[in-house]
């Protein structure tokens, strides 16, 4: 059941980071979850595991690592469409 809310958990920081990016609408909702779970674990390599967790994520440090990750993303994949 852990899991479970850790997928949901990260669709969400994915979502959320789509929406700050303005990226949120060109991506799927697998492609939040990746976001939303990587972003997950660089946020908290970087800034550490502070502020409200869910699913044992701490939700702050998450969200921007799920920004920082989207942004590199669609930075390198819009680059190799042109």
């Amino acid at each position: 059941m852990h899991w479970l809310w850790v997928l949901i958990i990260g669709a969400i920081i994915g979502a959320i980071a789509g929406a700050i990016t303005s990226k949120g609408k060109s991506m799927g909702w697998i492609a939040n979850i990746v976001a939303g779970l990587v972003g997950s674990s660089i946020g908290e390599a970087i800034l550490g595991s502070w502020g409200p967790q869910l699913a044992g994520m701490a939700i702050i440090p998450s969200i921007i690592g799920a920004v920082i990750v989207v942004a590199l993303v669609s930075f390198f994949v819009g680059k190799s469409k042109n």
